[in-house]
């Protein structure tokens, strides 16, 4: 397929997957990095009932709202 039937393809809708090598896709600055925080115990604490209360992870919980934090420091 030449790259102007491809493009036309993409933009009108179509699904052009079958025409892509996804084996070394990666999504970009999706990269995780590990990262230490040391959290006083009562925070802990309240990170994991409010996690239970949510039924996710303590992880889960902080990704998000750090997530949600930062979205609105950058509008």
């Amino acid at each position: 397929m030449k790259a102007k039937e491809f493009d036309r393809n993409f933009d009108s809708g179509k699904d052009i997957t079958k025409f892509l090598d996804l084996t070394r896709a990666r999504r970009t600055n999706q990269t995780p990095k590990r990262v230490n925080v040391d959290f006083p115990s009562w925070m802990i604490h309240s990170l994991d009932k409010e996690a239970g209360r949510m039924g996710v992870t303590r992880q889960s919980i902080i990704k998000v709202w750090i997530s949600e934090r930062l979205k609105v420091q950058s509008a």
